[in-house]
């Protein structure tokens, strides 16, 4: 049943980011980048049984930041890709801080809702660090690799490409830096090999499928569609 919600799940993310973009253009993948990074934050501190291996949840919202930042190379340029990887980082850093101040906070007799933020939050630190590593040299590499492969392979045929061989690499190094930072000593090496295998399977499985959404986008693009201002 994890199996048909999380393709579910893959469907629902594949909208947001396309429905942002075709409402507000750039700016919406700029909004669209810190509610990933943060929403993956959090869905990653729960373990899941998927396709018979260990898998923590948010990959898929993860993944769809590195969707956004190719759309962003694709036709705003490197730039603006990296400014929206340094919106993502800033959002993560303010996310971590902000929720680390609220657990210091006494809860009322009344309150009902603090022990389970300090589950969620008190793993935040080692998560965050994990995945502030993680975040900045993975769409680094993602968006330098874009733009390599842009630059070697322009034009609409070879748009699949550059989207996935930029991605499949970054996602590799995202997953060997997070799931080490992250999870090293916290579970055993079977299950901690289970989680980085499953993690990187996964993501490579969303990557190869927001492939359609890039030529829609592509389409939406050429036809005037959507907001684009100034693009490359």
């Amino acid at each position: 049943m994890n199996e048909l919600f999380w393709f579910g799940m893959l469907l629902v993310n594949f909208a947001f980011i396309l429905t942002a973009f075709r409402l507000w253009g750039k700016t919406g993948l700029f909004i669209w980048v810190p509610v990933s990074i943060i929403v993956a934050n959090i869905q990653v501190t729960k373990n899941v049984t998927i396709f018979g291996l260990e898998a923590t949840l948010g990959n898929i919202v993860y993944a769809t930041s590195f969707l956004a930042t190719d759309i962003l190379g694709e036709f705003f340029g490197k730039k603006e890709a990296y400014k929206a990887v340094g919106i993502g980082f800033f959002s993560l850093v303010a996310m971590t801080v902000l929720m680390q101040l609220a657990l210091v906070f006494t809860p009322s007799p009344a309150d009902i809702v603090h022990d389970s933020m300090l589950a969620i939050f008190s793993l935040m630190p080692r998560i965050a660090l994990a995945s502030l590593v993680a975040y900045l040299a993975s769409n680094l590499h993602d968006v330098w690799a874009f733009a390599y492969w842009k630059s070697r392979k322009p034009g609409r045929k070879t748009l699949w490409m550059r989207n996935n061989f930029s991605t499949v690499v970054s996602q590799l190094i995202d997953t060997v830096l997070f799931t080490s930072i992250a999870f090293l000593g916290v579970y055993p090496r079977g299950v901690l090999l289970q989680i980085g295998v499953s993690t990187y399977l996964l993501k490579w499985i969303v990557a190869v499928l927001d492939t359609p959404c890039i030529y829609l986008v592509r389409r939406w693009v050429d036809r005037g569609h959507i907001p684009t201002g100034e693009r490359l």
